[in-house]
């Protein structure tokens, strides 16, 4: 089973793959194109327990449309992980890979993916 992470910013995010004993399989940084994220993923498209992505003000693009493609996304709560209480002093791998080892332990804290629409603007 593998399990992916990915630390989100506003122009480019870090997309870590991690096996279950949290070994790296395979990161990157890519620009924030869903068609580079999904090409990134789909060697690993069937044995991904899911696909982390932060909580983040300009997330929804990318939950949408990995979803839309078929991958298993989970939304983080990054002010639920002790990890980014406070300032953070590590670097975009950590973060990525922190995010899919709590999926990989069934401790992710998560927030609630609302479907397309209005009810996001609400």
């Amino acid at each position: 089973m593998k399990y992916s992470g990915i630390d989100l910013h506003s122009n480019n995010s870090l997309v870590t793959v991690t096996d279950e004993a949290d070994r790296v399989v395979a990161e990157k940084r890519l620009p924030n194109d869903l068609g580079k994220i999904v090409g990134f993923l789909s060697p690993w498209r069937e044995e991904l327990v899911g696909v982390v992505v932060e909580s983040t003000f300009n997330g929804y693009w990318l939950v949408d449309g990995l979803q839309g493609v078929g991958f298993k996304v989970h939304l983080a709560n990054t002010t639920a992980i002790k990890k980014y209480d406070g300032l953070k002093h590590s670097g975009d791998e950590a973060d990525a890979r922190y995010l899919a080892h709590l999926l990989r332990l069934g401790i992710l804290p998560t927030g609630t993916i609302l479907p397309a629409g209005p009810a996001r603007c609400a």
